[in-house]
């Protein structure tokens, strides 16, 4: 199998996983840091400054505001995951962390 092909299966899959995949609007904005508190994620840092809690991010990028991510969920909690696009270092796990 060539390599593309390998990476379209995992982009597949990846988008497979979210619920929700927004639309971003013109002037959405990028998520450039993870809050975290104990070594777990509990809200995003926008590239504007602003700091949000997990549900204000699922909110805002529901309706556009926030760009390159979906929405998944676990055990029944909402999240924003980082869409496929074949770069790892704009994936939200390869972001600085800040603390709230």
């Amino acid at each position: 199998m060539s390599e593309n092909k390998t990476k379209g299966a995992g982009a597949d899959l990846a988008m497979m996983a979210l619920d929700d995949i927004p639309s971003p609007k013109a002037d959405a904005k990028e998520i450039v840091a993870l809050v975290k508190e104990s070594g777990r994620v509990t809200g995003y840092q926008l590239s504007d400054g602003r700091t949000l809690n997990k549900e204000e991010g699922v909110m805002l990028a529901r309706q556009g505001e926030i760009k390159g991510v979906g929405v998944a969920s676990r055990n029944g909690n909402e999240y924003l995951k980082s869409l496929p696009d074949g770069t790892e270092n704009n994936n939200l796990s390869n972001l600085p962390s800040v603390k709230n």
